[in-house]
């Protein structure tokens, strides 16, 4: 049974989401961030659902310290106004957010998605296990790993998704609605393409050199994004 961390300082919440999980997860409730991290370091941990706001340590900083060693999926809780929240945490890593008030069957929907994605990345005993190399980039679909010019990048399960995409059709221009669409598996509206933008964004900055850029993935504005033969 995989096991979900859910962070709320709200405890109502934090139990509802429980109730909601606990029939198909191992659920692990917390109400402060330091609690949360102390957890993590010492249990596996499938999926994490974090608020934004807690009394000692944000959201974000646990989202950081996550990302330093670990790739599972991280989903963000946030106020519904807080729009910047949402761009934030993206561009840190996150794989996806949800605004509060939610329904907590759409929280359920959004946990079962990011589990299968990592769930395919994680299974050992897949036989496929397809490999792109080309241009200094190795990725290794079945072992979920990442080398860029002979380093290893730490790629959340989207993000591969992404390079993945645009790699297998490379010389190609993938319009932002057929990336989102193919990656996130939702229907695209106008701030999906926001959505996008910022996960590119982050492989960039992962994939960038000393000198602190990277021209992997080239922007083909009006149209969408490629990578070259």
């Amino acid at each position: 049974m995989n096991t979900i961390l859910i962070v709320d300082d709200e405890k109502e919440i934090a139990d509802v989401v429980d109730l909601y999980l606990q029939n198909e997860y191992h659920v692990l409730k917390f109400y402060t961030g330091q609690d949360a991290l102390d957890c993590i370091e010492s249990t596996r941990i499938d999926l994490a659902i974090l608020d934004v706001m807690l009394p000692d340590i944000d959201g974000f900083t646990i989202l950081k310290k996550i990302r330093e060693k670990y790739t599972f999926p991280v989903i963000m809780l946030t106020a519904k106004t807080e729009y910047l929240d949402k761009i934030t945490g993206l561009t840190m890593g996150a794989d996806d957010y949800i605004p509060k008030p939610f329904n907590p069957l759409e929280l359920v929907a959004r946990v079962k998605a990011q589990m299968r994605r990592y769930t395919q990345y994680n299974d050992k005993s897949r036989s496929e296990g397809d490999v792109i190399d080309f241009g200094g980039l190795v990725l290794n679909k079945q072992s979920h790993e990442c080398t860029y010019n002979e380093r290893s990048l730490t790629l959340t399960p989207i993000e591969f998704d992404i390079l993945w995409l645009l790699c297998e059709n490379r010389g190609k221009v993938i319009s932002s609605e057929e990336l989102f669409e193919s990656v996130w598996h939702e229907n695209y509206y106008k701030n999906s393409n926001n959505t996008v933008m910022v996960h590119i964004r982050h492989l960039r900055e992962k994939m960038s050199g000393p000198t602190g850029k990277s021209d992997f993935i080239k922007t083909v504005w009006g149209v969408g994004y490629k990578v070259e033969e």
